[in-house]
């Protein structure tokens, strides 16, 4: 069991997002990002059931000083079942995290093209 959050990740972990997908298929995930105030998404998950195929960070903000944008991780499901993956948002200066999302992703096996006959 993980120790005790403050309030801001305490609130994230209520919220689990649930995702269905076939094995084999990939699946992106967008997270809003401030690199400027030094956040930076840290992911968590099984390597032997999801395989992180990318991962990206789109600039949104135009002024040069600022440096904030989406950042989009991409996974394969590897193997059939209930998966979890827990992102942690990290600032380089604190031990606990700011905040963390949630996913649970259940893997099935087929295609959609079989799965529509």
């Amino acid at each position: 069991m993980m120790a005790s959050h403050d309030g801001a990740a305490g609130e994230a972990d209520r919220e689990t997002k649930q995702l269905s997908v076939f094995v084999g298929e990939t699946f992106p995930l967008h997270l809003w990002e401030d690199r400027t105030r030094g956040e930076l998404w840290v992911p968590s998950y099984d390597a032997d059931a999801v395989a992180l195929i990318s991962d990206d960070f789109l600039r949104t903000a135009s002024n040069n000083a600022v440096d904030t944008g989406t950042r989009t991780f991409e996974f394969r499901a590897l193997v059939p079942g209930e998966h979890r993956l827990v992102f942690e948002k990290r600032m380089g200066w604190k031990f606990t995290a700011e905040d963390r999302r949630i996913f649970l992703v259940t893997a099935r096996d087929g295609t959609a093209q079989s799965a529509s006959r």
